[in-house]
C-alpha cells in the first residue's frame, strides 16, 4: 500500500524517528563493545610482553655470569646472544615508534596529569614514558593512510622477514629443524589463502591494516611485539644450552661422598660411597678413612658402620689421584651423620584437623625409612595410599580428638617396628555461603543481577576441593503497599518468573533470598543463611 493511501500521522512519524535513533544507538553500542574488547586485549598483551621481556633479561644476565666465570667457553654463544638482543630491540622499538606515529596522527594528545585517567580509555605509553590517550579509537582513515598509502605496513613486513631470516640463520642445521619451524611460524607474514569468490589472494598488509580501526591495529602491533619476544626467548634458550654442549661436562675434579642417609636409626647400618667425580674408571684412586686404606671396586670405596648411640657424628678422609702427567693430587672430604631413636611425623596436608566425609591428605615421614616400608593404621576410619601421601577418611565426628588415632609402623631390617601414634580431631565440613555475582549480600546493580543465571554455594577460606550445589531457594520482593511476594526455584538457576520480577526492580528495591539449601560432594544437605540485596 502506497504512502498516499496511508498517510503518516504526526505520532507515527515520531515513532519512526525514535526507531531510527534507537537503531543508531544499538549500532554505537556494538562498536563501543568491540573497541572495549580491543582495549582489554591490548592491555593483556602489554602485560605479557613485559613478563616475556623480564624472563629474557634474566637469560642475558645468565650469559654475563657464565662469561665472567669462563670467557673462553662462553664467548661464541654470548656474541650470538648479543646480536639477537640488538636485532630484537631494533624491530621492537620500530613497532613502538610506529604505534606512537599512528596515535599522534589520529589526533591523540598527551595525558594531562592534572586530571584523573579514565581506566576505560584506550591509552598508549611511548618509549619516553609519556601517556597518550586515543582520541579516535574507531579511526579508520588515518591508519589506512599511514600503513597502506604510505607503505609503512610493507616496511614492517620487510623488517619482520629480515628478522625471521636472521633468527633462523643462528640455528645450526641438523636436529634443530623444529626450532626453525617454530620461529618461522611465529613470524609468518604470508598473504591470505586463495579466495574463490574474489579469485585472488589478499596481501598481508591489506589483510591486517586496510580499513581497520585504530584500536584493532594497536592490538595487532602489540601481538607482533610479543611474537618477536617469544622468538627471542626460544633462540636464547637454544644458545644457552649450547654452552655445555660444546665442552666437557666435568671440568673440576673433586671427591664425592654419597650416603644412603644422613640420619640413621639406632642399631641400623650407615652406608656411604666415596668416589672421584669425572675420573677414568680404568684408574683407581686411593681412598683413606680414619688412617685405613679402603678397598676400591669400580673406582669406588664403600664405608660402613653400625652406630649404637644417638647424636651427630663426623667422619673424614682423603682421596688421592694420579693425574695423566703423573703427579698425585689429594682431595680431602668431611661428612657427618645423625643417629636418632625411632620417630615419626604425621602432618595433615590441609589443616591440623580431619574433616568427615573427605579424603584428608596426610604426609607421614620417618627419618631414614622410605614410604614403601611404612604401614599406617587408624581408629575411627580408614587410611589409603595416594601417590606420595596418604588419604585419611574419618567415620564419625570427634571434636575432642578422643577416639581418632593414627599409628605408624616401619619395616626396619625385615622387622616391623612401632614408630609412633598421634591423636586427631574430626570436624564437620563448614557450611558454604550463598552468593550471587560473587556477592553474599549488599548493594547490586539491576543490570548485574539480570546478567546472572542463578546462585552459587561457596566454601570461603576452605582449602579442600569440595563443591556444594544449590538445590532450592526462594526469592521475595516487597512491592507497593508493603506487600511481599515470593517465587520458588527448585534448582540453582533463576526461574523465568523470577527473572521477570528482576526486570521490574527499581533503585532502592530490596530483594531477599531465603529457604536456601545446598548439597555437597560429601553427601550432606545443608540449609544456608539467607542473603539480601538493595538495588542501586
Amino acid at each position: 500500500m502506497g504512502i498516499k493511501n496511508c498517510p503518516e500521522t504526526p505520532r507515527q512519524r515520531m515513532i519512526n524517528m525514535m526507531y531510527i535513533v534507537l537503531t543508531a544507538m544499538l549500532a554505537l553500542n556494538v562498536a563501543a563493545e568491540t573497541l572495549e574488547a580491543f582495549r582489554v586485549i591490548d592491555g593483556s598483551l602489554i602485560q605479557t610482553f613485559g613478563a616475556v621481556d623480564s624472563k629474557n633479561s634474566q637469560v642475558y644476565l645468565a650469559f654475563e655470569q657464565q662469561y665472567a666465570e669462563n670467557a673462553e667457553k662462553v664467548k661464541e654463544w654470548k656474541i650470538k646472544a648479543d646480536q639477537v638482543r640488538v636485532k630484537t630491540d631494533s624491530i621492537v622499538n620500530y613497532i613502538w615508534r610506529l604505534k606512537e606515529e599512528l596515535v599522534t596522527a589520529s589526533g591523540s594528545k598527551p595525558y594531562d596529569s592534572s586530571n584523573s585517567l579514565d581506566d576505560e580509555r584506550f591509552s598508549y605509553v611511548t618509549m619516553k614514558g609519556d601517556t597518550l590517550v586515543l582520541k579516535k579509537e574507531d579511526d579508520i582513515n588515518t591508519p589506512s593512510e599511514i600503513m597502506i598509502a604510505q607503505k609503512r605496513a610493507a616496511q614492517l613486513k620487510g623488517k619482520i622477514a629480515e628478522y625471521k631470516n636472521f633468527m633462523i640463520s643462528m640455528i645450526d642445521n641438523g636436529n634443530d629443524s623444529q626450532l626453525k619451524e617454530v620461529i618461522a611460524r611465529e613470524l609468518e607474514t604470508a598473504d591470505s589463502k586463495f579466495n574463490l569468490r574474489s579469485g585472488d589472494r589478499k596481501p598481508w598488509e591489506n589483510q591486517y591494516f586496510e580499513n581497520k580501526p585504530l584500536a584493532s591495529i594497536m592490538t595487532l602491533l602489540s601481538k607482533l611485539q610479543i611474537d618477536v619476544k617469544n622468538s627471542e626467548a626460544n633462540l636464547l634458550n637454544y644458545l644457552y644450552s649450547k654452552i655445555d654442549a660444546s665442552s666437557y661436562k666435568f671440568n673440576k675434579l673433586d671427591a664425592q661422598v654419597i650416603a644412603n642417609s644422613s640420619i640413621v636409626l639406632k642399631g641400623e647400618e650407615y652406608v656411604a660411597e666415596i668416589f672421584l667425580a669425572a675420573i677414568d674408571t680404568t684408574v683407581d684412586p686411593e681412598i683413606i678413612v680414619g688412617g685405613n686404606r679402603m678397598p676400591i671396586v669400580d673406582g669406588k670405596a664403600v664405608y660402613r658402620l653400625r652406630p649404637q648411640e644417638t647424636g651427630t657424628f663426623k667422619w673424614s678422609g682423603v682421596l688421592k689421584y694420579k693425574t695423566p702427567e703423573g703427579t698425585i693430587r689429594s682431595y680431602d672430604f668431611n661428612k657427618e651423620y645423625q643417629v636418632t631413636a625411632p620417630s615419626v611425623t604425621i602432618s595433615p596436608k590441609k589443616m591440623n584437623v580431619f574433616y568427615r566425609g573427605l579424603g584428608n591428605p596426610v604426609d607421614v615421614s620417618v627419618p631414614g625409612i622410605v614410604k614403601e616400608n611404612l604401614r599406617i593404621e587408624m581408629t575411627n576410619g580408614k587410611v589409603t595410599p595416594s601417590g606420595n601421601e596418604w588419604l585419611v577418611y574419618p567415620t564419625e565426628l570427634d571434636e575432642q580428638g578422643r577416639k581418632t588415632k593414627v599409628t605408624v609402623y616401619a619395616n626396619v631390617g625385615g622387622t616391623e617396628k612401632l614408630m609412633g601414634t598421634m591423636d586427631f580431631r574430626v570436624k564437620k565440613v563448614p557450611d558454604p555461603v550463598a552468593q550471587i555475582a560473587n556477592l553474599a549480600g549488599g548493594n547490586i546493580k539491576k543490570e548485574e543481577l539480570r546478567l546472572e543465571d542463578g546462585m552459587l554455594a561457596v566454601l570461603e577460606d576452605f582449602d579442600f576441593d569440595l563443591k556444594f550445589r544449590i538445590t532450592q531457594f526462594d526469592v521475595s520482593i516487597t512491592g507497593a503497599g508493603g506487600y511481599t511476594s515470593t517465587w520458588k526455584s527448585t534448582s540453582a538457576r533463576f526461574t523465568d518468573e523470577q527473572k521477570k520480577q528482576f526486570n521490574s526492580l527499581t533503585v532502592g528495591s530490596i530483594i531477599y533470598f531465603d529457604n536456601i539449601r545446598a548439597k555437597g560432594d560429601d553427601g550432606t544437605d545443608r540449609p544456608l543463611d539467607p542473603i539480601s540485596f538493595k538495588i542501586r
